[in-house]
């Protein structure tokens, strides 16, 4: 007997998205917005004015207490306890073999306070390994994720949007900070964050039932300044010309951080020992079986998820991640090829439906901001 499936869980934003007619799907046990409209036209408004997405599916993560830093050192890849108060860390949490269980960010909220933030679909994993790691800890792991709504404001115009609505100094707040502020007059978390390869500010609303009144807030304070409300469509094809990795297409249980050329993260510095040290020590000294590139398509159809790609008709590797960029005009993706492969010389191709594609391999990411 087959047994029942429970319903996708509703954001503090639903009915927001049912009132501007979101095309909503089940994303991680979540029912998330898809898109609004065209997801082309809600990427291209975030590149060149500004979106409003409801990420209210992220996992929120309290840790807390005299051994915090101390803890999260030990259990995380990161050195957090280098991270000043008011300052953000990217992340990741690995088994004991090196294989990544989710990417994280990290706030310092203060000296004995973090806010750990999972990826929806890996929240029950990250939050029974911090439990199960806590253990001899002076530290108190809580997760808080149903008590929180989250909204980012990211684009060009993002300063100019929310300035009049919040209590903030914009220009203090630096990348990768958050600081309690108020916006529309709500208490929130606001941080200089994002995902799409833009400058632009996540808003933690806690209590998520004040979400609405700011989401609104924000609409109508950036209608002049081409603001759209953008869904998951779009953030996905905005973080694809970013060359930002996605868990379950770059990173995975089965890849390590050196895996997927984010080494950078794994702070062996740290003075204490961390899960997964030392099979990332030896990762760190192992020559790589594969290397994460990105492939620009030279044609106009799509690259896509698990094609294989070629190098003068030799199998080499498969995409990861692949879709039109609309700020290129051009199909484009992200694959792991070989580690040994030259990638300076010979034709790639992909197989796009038993036809090969001629792809151009280029360094990541696709797209980068003028600062």
């Amino acid at each position: 007997m087959t047994e029942p499936t429970s319903a996708p869980r509703p954001t503090p934003l639903h009915a927001v998205h049912e009132r501007l007619g979101a095309t909503l799907v089940d994303f991680a046990g979540w029912l998330m917005p898809l898109r609004y409209g065209s997801e082309t036209a809600e990427h291209k408004a975030v590149r060149e004015h500004a979106g409003l997405f409801d990420l209210s599916h992220m996992g929120e993560i309290s840790v807390t207490g005299p051994q915090a830093a101390a803890f999260l050192d030990y259990a995380l890849v990161g050195h957090l306890s280098k991270v000043k108060v008011g300052r953000a860390r990217y992340t990741m949490i690995t088994a004991a073999d090196g294989g990544v269980l989710d990417d994280l960010i990290v706030y310092r909220l203060g000296e004995e306070e973090y806010l750990v933030v999972a990826n929806a679909a890996n929240h029950d994993t990250v939050v029974a390994a911090l439990t199960e790691r806590v253990a001899g800890f002076d530290a108190r792991v809580e997760d808080q994720s149903a008590e929180y709504a989250l909204i980012a404001l990211q684009g060009p115009e993002a300063v100019r949007i929310l300035g009049p609505l919040t209590d903030a100094d914009l220009s203090g707040i630096k990348y990768y900070a958050g600081y309690a502020h108020t916006v529309a007059g709500y208490p929130v978390l606001l941080a200089r964050t994002g995902y799409t390869g833009e400058d632009g500010f996540e808003i933690f609303l806690r209590p998520g039932s004040d979400a609405p009144a700011v989401w609104d807030a924000l609409l109508a304070a950036g209608e002049p300044y081409g603001l759209t409300p953008a869904g998951l469509s779009a953030r996905d094809t905005l973080r694809l010309e970013a060359g930002m990795p996605l868990y379950g297409n770059e990173l995975s249980a089965e890849l390590t951080p050196f895996d997927a050329g984010q080494g950078r993260v794994v702070k062996f510095e740290k003075d204490s020992d961390f899960v997964g040290r030392a099979a990332l020590a030896k990762a760190a000294e192992t020559e790589r079986t594969r290397r994460l590139v990105g492939l620009i398509g030279r044609g106009r159809r799509p690259l896509r998820n698990g094609q294989e790609v070629l190098r003068e008709g030799t199998p080499v590797g498969s995409i990861t991640s692949g879709a039109p960029s609309p700020t290129l005009g051009k199909p484009i993706a992200m694959a792991y090829v070989d580690g040994d492969l030259d990638i300076t010389s010979g034709e790639f191709t992909v197989d796009v439906r038993g036809r090969a594609e001629a792809v151009d391999v280029v360094e990541l990411p696709f797209y980068k901001r003028d600062r």
